[in-house]
């Protein structure tokens, strides 16, 4: 009479011993790819620090002391957001840029006080130093956020 053969129980439980571990790995594939989908917020964080840095370039003498204490200002709190959001995965890089902006800080406050070749040249180190830091934490982060 055409009546279809039936599959034995054991059978069916081997179509879904092969067909559950595939769709298992689909599911993992299509999560771990949105999981890639939007970068870590260092990333925006770098990117802010960095164009703080770049706003000393914008400085001029009519810019005065006032405006290197307000970039500097900018730059100490862009590096506090970025340094909060990365220090645990980052923390050799996030621990230098801490200690580099800290030094600018301190040049600006010398040079405030009354400009000499030494605190200029002493601001200028700094300034070396923090760019330095944030290329190093910008090269460490560049699998991450891609790189600038």
């Amino acid at each position: 009479m055409g009546a279809k053969p039936m599959r034995s129980p054991a059978g069916q439980r081997g179509t879904w011993a092969r067909v559950a571990p595939a769709l298992v790995a689909a599911v993992v594939a299509v999560t771990m790819a949105g999981c890639g989908s939007s970068p870590p917020a260092y990333c925006t964080n770098r990117t802010n620090l960095e164009n703080s840095i770049k706003g000393l370039t914008d400085l001029n003498v009519s810019s005065g002391i006032s405006g290197l204490k307000d970039q500097v200002k900018k730059i100490e709190s862009d590096a506090t957001t970025l340094v909060n959001s990365a220090k645990s995965d980052f923390p050799s890089q996030t621990s230098a840029i801490t200690s580099s902006v800290d030094a600018l800080k301190t040049a600006v406050a010398q040079v405030s006080t009354g400009p000499t070749a030494a605190n200029i040249a002493a601001l200028t180190t700094a300034a070396g130093s923090v760019v330095s830091s944030v290329k190093n934490f910008m090269d460490a982060t560049s699998s991450k956020c891609g790189s600038s």
